[in-house]
């Protein structure tokens, strides 16, 4: 039997759902084999690379995987660590060890990060069906002073980012906002004033609530020259 795709590139398939047929082709994350059918395992996107083929959930909580960028609002201080709240199914934490500043034991941590501070931080360690370690050693890894965070669903994060960055970079040089996106689904903006952040959070959403249809860019690229100071710099 000759291999083919039954489905496109980024179609929306539910459960079962046949979405190739013959063994050219692999199942990746969010499907299963069987016999010679690939076919979907839960609600999502199908994303076709090379032979591979995946579902990229549309909903679910956060499942953080070691080296993600995210961003997290600190829910508790211990002796030796903040607890930070990254949206997902368990708890992370922020050891003294981890933080860009030298901390003597016995400080009052609280004036370093406090209760409902936002850190931009890396996943530095996940510990099965326990938790999650972090880091604020590394490049742009800080409190996140000002501004405003949306959050959206973490499945979308890579199409709110685009190619080599080139979706987020285009709400950047449009609205000249700073702008983290975090790939626990919390988007960091920050503007010079709150209509360019206004802009760009409008953006953002377009984008989580469109993902799957053609033409997006330029939707977005349209939508941030309706008004906007096109002449500014990110």
């Amino acid at each position: 039997m000759d291999s083919k795709m039954l489905v496109e590139d980024r179609d929306i398939v539910i459960p079962g759902e046949v979405l190739a047929c013959g063994m050219d082709f692999l199942p990746g994350n969010g499907t299963y084999r069987e016999q010679d059918k690939i076919l979907a395992s839960q609600l999502g996107l199908v994303s076709v690379n090379n032979r591979f083929v995946k579902v990229i959930a549309l909903t679910g909580k956060y499942s953080a995987v070691e080296g993600d960028l995210v961003i997290g609002k600190v829910c508790d201080v211990t002796i030796g660590a903040w607890l930070v709240d990254i949206g997902g199914a368990y708890g992370a934490a922020l050891a003294l060890r981890e933080t860009p500043e030298f901390i003597e034991r016995g400080s009052d941590l609280t004036r370093y990060y406090d209760f409902g501070d936002i850190i931009i931080a890396k996943v530095v360690n996940v510990i099965k069906g326990k938790g999650v370690d972090l880091t604020m050693k590394g490049p742009g890894l800080r409190k996140a002073n000002g501004g405003r965070i949306l959050e959206v669903t973490p499945s979308k994060v890579p199409r709110i980012i685009g190619k080599q960055g080139s979706m987020i970079s285009l709400i950047k040089e449009k609205t000249s906002c700073m702008i983290v996106v975090g790939q626990n689904g919390k988007v960091w903006i920050k503007g010079e004033n709150t209509e360019d952040e206004v802009r760009a959070a409008e953006a953002v959403l377009k984008i989580e609530q469109e993902s799957h249809v053609d033409g997006l860019t330029e939707k977005i690229n349209e939508l941030l020259s309706k008004g906007g100071k096109n002449d500014k710099q990110s």
